[in-house]
């Protein structure tokens, strides 16, 4: 399951952020910030993404770069709320 979540967000940065270039796919642990590849809109859209895609909601609270900055993040974050529930 957990490789899943990650293959669909790799997806999902790829094809949103970088115009569907996977030469430039980030490592599962780049920091999408630093990296330049997310702003505060792109987050406010993965915070979306996420809802919508895995069904799960994200609190204002755990919007910090441990589970919102890279790949990996999005995934080991992803999976605790799932579950969670």
């Amino acid at each position: 399951m957990d490789t899943l979540v990650t293959e669909r967000l790799r997806e999902f940065v790829v094809c949103t952020y970088l115009l569907g270039d996977v030469s430039r796919t980030p490592a599962d642990d780049a920091l999408l910030i630093e990296e330049g590849i997310l702003d505060s809109i792109g987050v406010l859209e993965i915070i979306e993404f996420l809802e919508e895609e895995f069904g799960i909601e994200v609190e204002e609270a755990e919007t910090v770069s441990a589970n919102l900055g890279s790949i990996a993040g999005l995934a080991r974050y992803v999976l605790s709320k799932r579950s969670a529930a």
